[in-house]
């Protein structure tokens, strides 16, 4: 099965193919849409904006699309920075100094890492949407290199690891991606 993922980065691709072979469907290929992708994102919540990148690819292959968008919710910010996490500031690194400033005095670093999946069907119409969610808390520190994003801040609830500090595999297991993913491959499994 060939499935287009509405991302232009390759990196979740990846990430993905290795979350399905986990889960013994190594029979999902997932291809990346054409160059023209070019979704705007304009949605109030993760599910609108997966949406919108899953009708944007479905457009312009006519195939099977999956797409997911995801971002970091803190308590001290009332859930933000939420879907505007990859505009946050203009570099990685600008997002996670703005992120520990904005909370340094805060006594709560609770967190939470959100993935909102959609998946549509060859002619555009929504055939399932998920969300998928890790809790922890904001380190006071950047740690480890593994990662991207604010994976070095995001200390992972129930460890004692920043996302950044751990392997693919273990990331995989716990991560909002991999457990959105899996709910897809669940459903998937159903209809096959």
């Amino acid at each position: 099965m060939k499935i287009v993922f509405a991302t232009g980065n390759p990196h979740k691709v990846e990430e993905l193919k290795a979350i399905a072979d986990s889960c013994g469907r190594s029979d999902i290929e997932f291809v990346l849409p054409p160059k023209n992708f070019n979704p705007i994102e304009d949605g109030e919540t993760f599910e609108e904006n997966s949406y919108i990148k899953a009708k944007e690819a479905n457009k312009l292959t006519k195939m099977i699309s999956l797409a997911d968008d995801s971002g970091l919710c803190v308590e001290a910010l009332e859930g933000g920075p939420g879907i505007h996490s990859a505009r946050y500031a203009d570099s990685p690194q600008a997002r996670i100094d703005k992120l520990l400033n904005a909370i340094d005095s805060s006594k709560n670093r609770k967190a939470k890492f959100v993935c909102a999946m959609t998946l549509l069907d060859e002619k555009g119409n929504i055939i399932f949407q998920t969300r998928g969610e890790c809790h922890g808390e904001i380190a006071k520190e950047q740690s480890g290199k593994n990662g991207f994003g604010y994976d070095p801040v995001f200390l992972v609830e129930n460890t004692k690891k920043t996302m950044a500090e751990m392997k693919e595999e273990e990331k995989n297991k716990i991560s909002h991606r991999g457990n959105a993913l899996r709910k897809v491959l669940h459903f998937l499994s159903l209809e096959n």
